[in-house]
């Protein structure tokens, strides 16, 4: 069982950056293509970006040009830099294969606000 653990949240002013790293157990990890979620109150889980095992990537239109998204196979690690956050892009941030087939993990706050 591949279990998630997300980090690297916090409070930050509008305009500023912050990155977000995830780490998963399990060398399955390696195969998959990975993303990011966030669930804002109120609102439904949407899917922010992903990365395939050779790099490929794709981003929502809202974070196009702001958020990068990155791997590193060999720590199991995914990361997502984000700059010039805006308010709305507070909420909970979580990281899974792009088939959302594993477990969830509890998420890392982002919260926007000056």
């Amino acid at each position: 069982q591949v279990q998630l653990v997300e980090s690297g949240g916090g409070l930050v002013q509008p305009g500023g950056s912050l990155r977000l790293s995830c780490g998963a157990s399990g060398n399955i990890f390696r195969i998959k293509t990975m993303g990011w979620y966030r669930q804002a109150p109120g609102k439904q889980r949407e899917l922010v970006a992903t990365i395939t095992n050779g790099g490929s990537t794709m981003y929502a239109d809202s974070v196009k040009g702001r958020f990068t998204i990155s791997r590193d196979n060999a720590k199991n690690t995914v990361y997502l830099q984000m700059n010039s956050l805006k308010p709305e892009d507070t909420a909970v941030y979580y990281c899974n294969s792009d088939k959302q087939d594993l477990y969830w993990g509890q998420g890392t706050q982002v919260t926007v606000s000056s």
